[in-house]
């Protein structure tokens, strides 16, 4: 038995023509749940950042939650903004930035309970592979708008370096003095990524470490060791090679409660190729190689000058300066993120 088509269109001017049903005026409507205010801290002069993205980036996730966007102005800057965003009261802030920008938002965040996630802006965007956040961006926001409904903050731990935090790697020595050249020019950096890091690399090591390296001694758990340069890592990676991840020291993760590093003794002009290989390679490890000694599952260190000549520092990528004396430790679950 079927039913008319004029039937059906009776039925709907029906429907249209009714007025609407209104609630008892003892019960109150339901009102939408409100949205999570969200701040995004961003680094106009991060290496992949530019006005449009920030826009589009913003309009995008303005679906999910109420977005307030600042930009930093100077270094150290991302830190005060967020310390005024946990004072304030926000349920989210998003560094939008390199690793440095990072970095600083993790300092500013210390001890509050306003969790951390970042987008990629940088070259590298360590921290945030190593949350699970995608690298492209395009991928990265729409993680962002999926946390929405899937909203489960957690703790991750810090490594502390003289005093400032750091979220995955610090290093001093040849590592830092790489790193210092290559913040030198941020245009070059920003224009050809790891290639120009590997150029860098190449290049300060013959000048600066190949004849007459600065020196330095790393003490942990009563012994003691001598090279040119120490790696510690709070997280399993030490950097990327675009997609490819550099595994340098072995035995930490971001929730171990436990720093891991690795200390590299001479740098000499046969072993450095190897070394080179094995860090990009997906099966050698880089500690052991001969040169190189690793140390897991510490959490105090203390690397000073042997030569009585300042050491290099640098901190998740960012060089800091030149310092006679570095004491790492560990502050487990320091952290609220949310990835």
């Amino acid at each position: 038995m079927h039913t008319s088509t004029r039937a059906y269109d009776r039925q709907d001017e029906r429907l249209r023509g009714r007025r609407p049903v209104e609630a008892p005026a003892d019960i109150e409507p339901i009102s939408p749940p409100a949205k999570r205010r969200m701040l995004i801290i961003v680094n106009p002069y991060a290496a992949t950042v530019s006005d449009r993205l920030r826009h589009l980036v913003v309009y995008a996730l303005q679906g999910r939650f109420e977005v307030d966007a600042v930009d930093t102005e100077a270094c150290g800057h991302a830190t005060e903004i967020c310390r005024e965003a946990a004072h304030e009261g926000y349920d989210l802030v998003v560094a939008f930035g390199g690793d440095g920008t990072v970095n600083e938002a993790a300092n500013g965040l210390l001890g509050s309970s306003t969790p951390l996630c970042c987008l990629p802006g940088g070259s590298a965007n360590v921290f945030g592979r190593l949350l699970g956040i995608p690298g492209e961006l395009v991928d990265a926001t729409e993680h962002l708008l999926s946390l929405a409904d899937d909203w489960r903050p957690r703790k991750v731990d810090l490594g502390v370096v003289n005093g400032r935090c750091f979220t995955f790697a610090s290093g001093l020595g040849l590592d830092a003095s790489v790193v210092q050249r290559v913040d030198a020019k941020p245009h070059l950096k920003a224009r050809l990524g790891p290639y120009y890091f590997t150029w860098v690399a190449t290049s300060t090591y013959l000048r600066r470490y190949l004849r007459s390296p600065s020196r330095l001694r790393v003490h942990a758990g009563g012994a003691a060791l001598e090279g040119v340069t120490a790696i510690v890592q709070n997280g399993p990676r030490f950097t990327y090679f675009q997609d490819r991840p550099i595994d340098v020291a072995e035995g930490a993760s971001l929730d171990s409660g436990a720093l891991a590093g690795a200390v590299l003794h001479r740098a000499t002009l046969l072993g450095m190729p190897f070394l080179g290989w094995r860090a990009l390679s997906r099966r050698a490890r880089v500690v052991d190689h001969r040169q190189v000694t690793g140390l897991e599952r510490f959490t105090e260190l203390t690397v000073r000058s042997a030569d009585a000549r300042p050491l290099p520092l640098q901190v998740d990528g960012d060089y800091v300066g030149e310092v006679s004396e570095a004491r790492y430790s560990i502050m487990p679950r320091a952290l609220n993120v949310v990835a």
